[in-house]
């Protein structure tokens, strides 16, 4: 499946009148990370799948444009371990997709997912609002294990889909099961490919740790296991990964987390900046609008801006994200986004008005020594447990 075009989801909430004459370009996607399916525990993983549909049919329906399994989806790669993940998916009205990890290569190939996923839900190009959602195999030229190699095809397609994008003014987004500073060869240039094709976020499993990567030019970002968590004690959860107009925002959600739930995501918190100059992700002094999304809150919620010790009600707008206004001067600034009992903050860079960022060349681009650490609001811990080649010990 190409370049099928779908407008994105829109919450129902009745909508109120947009600022400004310019509609946002935006996506938001639920990343389940690696499930590992398999009988040997009880079918553990995929009764936390079922539970994570649920929520999903539950409070975010309607506001997703889709959600993404980053492969190791059947830890041996067998028949009846893709069947239990198809049967818990069964109950999603959105849309859903696929990549294989090493644990899907188990067998030696892909005939058994191939033949269990149907093609619509592991495509190799999805256009969604604006955004060319690029999906990669890096097991299928490898020897088995973590020998992660991209095929001549992918590596040909890589070209052809960036090209595409920026022919159609789309944001390029890439989906992959591991970083590029995994792969066995050619990391480096793929990693570089992204960066010259303007790939704003690059979504992969594999860590089986919570992690964001930001390189400069690309931010990369990992969620942690579904099936082997080896972080914050087991606890089960997945994340959201929005972009608008072309500012990245990610968040990981436990399955345990009271709702509502608040993520900024505009403009750029400044450990995800990837382009100093954009005004969208690094904004000049004066008025700066801040845009959140509130998600499985009651119709009537209080959504409150907070600054410095000063705070402001929210409005919605007619595509469903929340909206306030600030007077930022140039500095950094720690702001708040609060409903009810959620919240959520971020650290925006305001670029004086003569001010020049600076900008050195890419150095070891996609690779694990550029993760931002530790980040608490996010549920990042910054400790790296996992069987990926920058983990500690598993």
């Amino acid at each position: 499946m190409r370049d099928r075009e779908r407008p994105a989801q829109t919450p129902t909430t009745p909508p109120t009148p947009p600022p400004g004459d310019r509609a946002p370009r935006a996506i938001s996607w639920v990343h389940v990370g690696d499930l590992h399916l398999e009988d040997a525990d009880g079918w553990r993983s995929r009764d936390d799948l079922c539970a994570i549909v649920d929520q999903i049919e539950q409070r975010l329906a309607g506001a997703i444009d889709f959600l993404f399994l980053p492969g190791d989806n059947a830890n041996h790669g067998t028949p009846d371990q893709y069947d239990a993940m198809t049967r818990a998916l069964a109950p999603l009205s959105m849309p859903w997709f696929a990549v294989p990890g090493d644990h899907d290569f188990e067998p030696g190939d892909l005939s058994a997912y191939d033949a269990a996923i149907a093609p619509e839900h592991r495509p190799e190009c999805v256009v969604v609002a604006g955004h060319r959602c690029i999906f990669l195999d890096i097991v299928s030229a490898g020897a088995g294990g973590p020998d992660f190699r991209l095929t001549m095809h992918d590596r040909n397609r890589i070209a052809e889909e960036l090209a595409c994008a920026a022919a159609e003014a789309q944001t390029p987004l890439v989906f992959m099961h591991a970083y590029p500073g995994d792969l066995a060869a050619d990391g480096d240039a793929v990693a570089r490919a992204f960066i010259d094709g303007g790939v704003a976020f690059v979504d992969t499993g594999h860590t089986h740790y919570n992690e964001l990567l930001n390189d400069g030019r690309v931010v990369y970002g990992a969620t942690r296991s579904t099936g082997q968590i080896e972080e914050d004690d087991g606890r089960v959860g997945f994340a959201i990964v929005s972009v608008y107009d072309g500012v990245p925002s990610w968040r990981f959600r436990r399955l345990d987390a009271p709702w509502p739930r608040v993520q900024i995501v505009a403009p750029c918190d400044r450990r995800l900046v990837t382009r100093p100059a954009d005004p969208a992700q690094v904004p000049r002094p004066g008025r700066v609008t801040i845009v959140a999304r509130v998600d499985g809150a009651d119709a009537d919620a209080c959504v409150t801006l907070d600054h410095a010790g000063n705070s402001c009600a929210m409005t919605r707008d007619h595509d469903g994200w929340w909206r306030g206004d600030l007077s930022l001067a140039a500095g950094l600034h720690a702001v708040t986004v609060t409903c009810a009992q959620s919240r959520d903050t971020i650290d925006i860079l305001v670029r004086g008005a003569d001010s020049i960022p600076k900008r050195g060349l890419p150095v070891a681009p996609g690779q694990a020594c550029h993760a931002i650490g530790a980040w608490p609001a996010a549920c990042i811990d910054g400790a790296q447990l996992g069987p990926n080649r920058n983990g500690q010990k598993w």
